[in-house]
């Protein structure tokens, strides 16, 4: 399989591209990175060096990879955070012209835009670009709680509203919906929540909470969900998969007392998870 990721990417670290990329190589596909920014390491440190890279940038970078001919073999496109609405249309067009070449093509994006506690994050433009352009060209999103509730409008307190927000969600586009670090009533102060919807059910998986915060999980967790997805075409079995290799990584992250996610020295846990969890019809 074949996967084009565009995404920011970190020389020290683990985070957009750097923490995306080498989970899919590890499940045996073939990625096609494409850099929106390079930085030296994640701005959660609050200093960093680097640039951001502009749309003209990907645009050249996917004339060079169409002219090898190859993007009828490009099974699926990733996109996770947008530094600008120029960015954010130069990948739309990147997923055009894959889908134009392949219309088996799936397209993955995660809706970057901000988190419960710390709100909105990105730059002006990007929340409605976000809403109103990516997810109606998305087969799969993966939104935290907080970015289901603003690109949906919707409450997500309770399992019945998280499932009402999805559905929500669904009917602007993506066939699949995974709602990441979901809290609801129902969750348990020890646990955190996944839900996965598509046209035939919702699933939920439970793990327990880890006592850490951590930058690039969610784009790992995008990257492992959209591999077992595109082979399989079965969310439950993508949420499981999922699931158990982001908690074994955040797990030996935790116990080595990191500050970066040990995307390398876990890497078993891509292709082995050393613990499973259930996944509940709900």
């Amino acid at each position: 399989m074949n996967i084009l990721s565009i995404q920011s990417h970190v020389a020290y670290g683990h985070v957009g591209n750097a923490s995306a990329v080498f989970p899919m190589q590890r499940l045996g596909c073939e990625v096609w990175p494409i850099h929106t920014v390079q930085f030296s390491n994640h701005t959660g440190y609050g200093a960093w060096k680097g640039r951001v890279f502009d749309g003209a940038m990907i645009d050249e970078i996917m004339d060079g990879i169409a002219d090898r001919g190859v993007l009828p073999v490009c099974d699926g496109v990733i996109s996770g955070y947008m530094g600008s609405a120029d960015l954010g249309h130069a990948i739309l067009s990147a997923v055009a012209r894959v889908k134009a070449a392949n219309p088996k093509a799936l397209y993955a994006c995660d809706p970057v835009i901000g988190d419960v506690g710390r709100g909105i994050f990105v730059r002006p433009g990007i929340p409605e670009f976000m809403r109103d352009k990516a997810m109606p060209m998305a087969d799969v999103v993966t939104p935290n709680q907080f970015e289901l509730e603003y690109l949906t409008g919707l409450p997500v307190s309770t399992l019945a509203e998280a499932k009402k927000a999805v559905t929500a969600l669904r009917r602007t586009g993506p066939m699949v919906v995974l709602l990441t670090s979901m809290v609801t009533a129902e969750t348990p102060d020890d646990a955190i929540d996944m839900l996965a919807m598509d046209g035939t059910g919702a699933w939920r998986v439970r793990t327990p909470k880890l006592g850490l915060s951590i930058n690039g999980a969610g784009d790992a967790i995008m990257a492992l969900f959209f591999v077992h997805y595109a082979r399989s075409r079965s969310t439950p079995l993508a949420l499981g998969e999922a699931a158990a290799s982001i908690y074994g990584l955040l797990k030996r992250t935790l116990d080595a007392g990191s500050r970066e996610i040990l995307t390398v020295a876990a890497q078993d846990e891509f292709v082995s998870p050393s613990r499973r969890f259930a996944v509940e019809p709900v």
